[in-house]
């Protein structure tokens, strides 16, 4: 059980994914672009997460949900990829908002 939560960011970065890249709406519209944004806001978030840490604001509980593995004090192996997805999960859930308010605003209707 130790992997479970490790395992459902993984499942559901995976089902982002196949959204994505069904609708075109991030990685698969401007892989470079989407690259770069998701690591740099990631790691934007990890730096305000340890000084979250150094300032004794986050701390780290257990779970035996959890790999057990930590990055630094504090700091488990789940943040990262939780971050990253969150990252992605903002910017389809932006582009695909804004695909259907174009749909909607265009004469055509849809649009795919």
């Amino acid at each position: 059980m130790r992997f479970v939560y490790l395992a459902a960011l993984l499942g559901a970065s995976g089902c982002l994914c196949l959204l994505d890249a069904r609708w075109r709406l991030y990685f698969w519209r401007a892989p470079v672009r989407a690259a770069v944004v998701t690591a740099a806001v990631t790691a934007f978030l990890l730096l305000w997460d340890a000084a979250g840490i150094a300032a004794g604001i986050f701390l780290r509980g257990f779970s035996p949900l959890t790999t057990g593995v930590k990055l630094a004090p504090q700091l488990p192996l789940e943040e990262p990829v939780f971050l990253a997805f969150l990252v992605y999960l903002v910017a389809v859930l932006l582009f695909g908002a804004r695909r259907m308010l174009d749909a909607r605003r265009s004469p055509g209707g849809r649009r795919a």
